[in-house]
């Protein structure tokens, strides 16, 4: 029988892209890669991501610290404290902060590869649209 593991508040490697701060909490390596986990705090007035969509996994955003703003083709929509946004394979989406309160959401994947692409993110010199589309083509990541 496998070990648990746990991830106290102190644990988990760390790093940002641009304002926003990650906290890895599971990158695949004791799930087999079916489960990804990370925790992402995004400071207030912060621009949403390129909108994209996922070809090959399954992603689910649970707000814990003030509100972000989804944005799909159709409408965007203000989701607070304990909402909880599923995203499967081929939702067009991106999220922002454009609000004066610091948000924090638990964000998952499944499979779990694509922490990796987060992690790439935060080694670009400059996150411009254009740098981060070739990161998310990597990651079977389209624009919408």
């Amino acid at each position: 029988m496998s070990a648990l593991k746990i991830v106290l508040k102190s644990d988990g490697e760390a790093f940002h892209i641009g304002p926003i701060h990650i906290r890895v909490l599971e990158d695949g390596s004791r799930t087999d890669n079916r489960l990804g986990a990370v925790e992402i705090t995004v400071p207030p007035h912060t621009d949403q991501t390129p909108a994209h969509l996922h070809r090959m996994h399954d992603e689910t955003f649970l707000v814990t610290k003030g509100r972000l703003r989804f944005t799909t083709d159709e409408d965007h929509y203000d989701v607070d404290i304990g909402g909880y946004v599923v995203v499967p394979v081929g939702a067009r989406h991106t999220f922002s902060n454009p609000f004066e309160e610091t948000a924090v959401f638990f964000n998952s994947f499944t499979p779990a590869y694509y922490v990796d692409y987060l992690r790439d993110l935060s080694h670009l010199t400059e996150l411009t649209p254009q740098n981060i589309l070739k990161v998310m083509a990597a990651y079977a990541t389209l624009p919408a």
